[in-house]
């Protein structure tokens, strides 16, 4: 039987975060935060919200590690708990959590699968974001020679735990910061997981605190798509191949 949590990386969105448990907990499904070397207030509502939802599950960072470690160790927590399938969503309230329903049917119909949000935003999302999602985005079609995934950057998605915990065991490289969401969706659809892009609508608070910073973040993301390129390069037998059948596949439903 498979068991559902969210998993939400926490870091500089202390104060965000209860808005966003309390907008979850009528799902009933445990959460598992994970503390990202948060210190001051942040530390302070982290604790709160332990206190208040009873359902929390906290890991811990000393110190900040990434976005990518996080979500990583909150994984290697949901294995070790036997829950199956998380639903990682972000602290900061930008994620519409109106549409977890939906997320979690599409997971349960295709429990194999990873369900992944692909932004539809509001007038809102910075001009920048927006530009640089669109080159983000036209790489990720390179490295995988498919259009499966529409968005690599969103941290709305649902994951099967096994095969990411199989890949966290068997491949030391995943980029610990702002390519992570990319590096770690290229590497599930190389291992043949099935991706499965939805629509999930995205705000951003005029209030709201951002962690990315554009120098050390593009940086990342420019490293972690130059590693997957040259990745592509001993793949790509197999992601040609792949490419060729589901052409066939889409003629014959013609």
């Amino acid at each position: 039987m498979n068991r559902y949590a969210f998993l939400i990386p926490v870091y500089r969105h202390g104060l965000a975060l209860d808005g966003v448990l309390s907008s979850l907990e009528k799902y009933n499904l445990p959460f598992i935060i994970v503390d990202d070397g948060n210190c001051g207030s942040d530390r302070e509502h982290i604790r709160a919200a332990q206190k208040k939802y009873r359902s929390v599950i906290l890991v811990e960072h000393k110190k900040n590690r990434g976005k990518g470690k996080s979500v990583n160790d909150g994984i290697l927590k949901a294995h070790e708990l036997g829950i199956t399938h998380v639903l990682q969503i972000d602290s900061d309230g930008q994620h519409d959590a109106s549409q977890v329903p939906f997320f979690l049917e599409q997971s349960r119909m295709f429990p194999e699968a990873v369900i992944c949000g692909y932004p539809e935003y509001d007038a809102s999302v910075p001009a920048s974001r927006l530009n640089g999602r669109k080159i983000a985005n036209f790489w990720i079609h390179v490295v995988t020679l498919s259009f499966e995934i529409k968005d690599a950057l969103i941290g709305f998605r649902v994951y099967p735990v096994e095969p990411y915990y199989s890949l966290l065991k068997h491949h030391a490289v995943i980029d610990s910061h702002m390519g992570f969401d990319i590096d770690i969706l290229v590497h599930l659809h190389w291992k043949n997981i099935k991706i499965i892009s939805c629509p999930v609508n995205v705000s951003y608070p005029k209030d709201g605190i951002s962690n990315f910073r554009l120098v050390r973040d593009n940086l990342h993301i420019s490293l972690t798509y130059a590693r997957l390129c040259a990745g592509m390069i001993f793949r790509l037998p197999v992601l040609i191949f792949r490419a060729a059948q589901r052409k066939k596949n889409a003629k014959a439903l013609v």
